[in-house]
């Protein structure tokens, strides 16, 4: 099977989390399967900016992007959390590697249109190619490449893109079988409650009742392209949970998915009908 597991900045921040996180990454790739990983790291990108005396601005939920703020953020993604990341990995039995968007053409991007200006909010972008090619030598090496938000334009300037966006472009360039959102909370709440599924449809209304909001809007917008991009299945699973990863992973395709104890987090569904067949099951 192969799955995109794009892991949340915040669960980088701490190394027991990170530690156990990558013994479940290590362990379905021995499992056999093909697996990209993609993260990012706004909260401890924003921290390292304060210390370097570099002011955040945001339009839209967007950090605008000049010269500097760029290279700071290759600096941090593509440097101290992708190698650290990668190393955790490694450092489980599984040879993992970090590459970046630089690294044989990758992940190309070209710039943001805002307020239909190219470019308008610096040097972000949106993903506009992978190096399939490139990925499959690394997964027929039994490697785990590992990724940080960011893509290469053509004019050879790097691009910072927001990484729940990039992580599912990536399921839909190399045909995942399973996008995986790693969060720091248990899955998509409501209240306390955390929803088993949501259909597709669904999400506008969520977002109109603010059952959800920030981060998580993004992370269903770009559920929905995933899945309309023939993605197989996205789940939404709190990382801190232990063996979260591993039951989202391996309820795939198997039919686990219909079994309670196999359910993680909240899925994510092409169609109503799948919804209630998953609310079922937790009844």
């Amino acid at each position: 099977m192969r799955l995109v597991i794009k892991f949340a900045g915040a669960l980088l921040e701490d190394a027991a989390t990170v530690s156990a996180l990558a013994q479940q990454v290590a362990a379905l790739a021995r499992e056999g399967h093909e697996i990209l990983v993609v993260h990012g790291g706004a909260r401890f990108f924003t921290e390292t900016l304060k210390r370097m005396n570099i002011e955040s601005r945001f339009v839209a939920g967007l950090r605008v992007t000049d010269q500097e703020t760029r290279d700071a953020a290759v600096m941090v993604f593509a440097g101290l959390l992708n190698k650290r990341l990668a190393a955790a990995i490694s450092a489980k039995g599984q040879p993992a590697v970090g590459i970046s968007a630089a690294d044989a053409a990758c992940f190309r991007a070209e710039p943001l249109i805002y307020n239909e200006v190219e470019g308008g909010l610096g040097f972000v972008g949106y993903l506009t190619g992978v190096n399939v090619a490139f990925l499959e030598s690394l997964w027929r090496e039994g490697l785990v490449p590992v990724a940080p938000c960011l893509g290469l334009g053509s004019d050879g300037e790097l691009y910072n893109i927001n990484a729940d966006h990039m992580a599912a472009a990536c399921a839909e360039y190399v045909h995942a079988d399973q996008l995986i959102y790693l969060t720091d909370v248990a899955g998509v709440l409501q209240g306390e409650k955390i929803l088993p599924a949501i259909a597709c449809e669904e999400i506008g209304n969520l977002v109109q009742r603010h059952v959800v909001s920030g981060g998580m809007v993004l992370k269903l917008e770009a559920a929905k392209r995933a899945l309309e991009g023939g993605v197989g299945e996205v789940r939404i699973v709190g990382g801190v949970a232990p063996g979260a990863l591993l039951n989202a992973a391996r309820a795939a395709g198997n039919g686990a998915a219909r079994k309670p104890a196999a359910l993680s987090g909240t899925l994510v569904t092409r169609e109503r009908l799948l919804l209630a067949q998953a609310a079922q099951v937790t009844a």
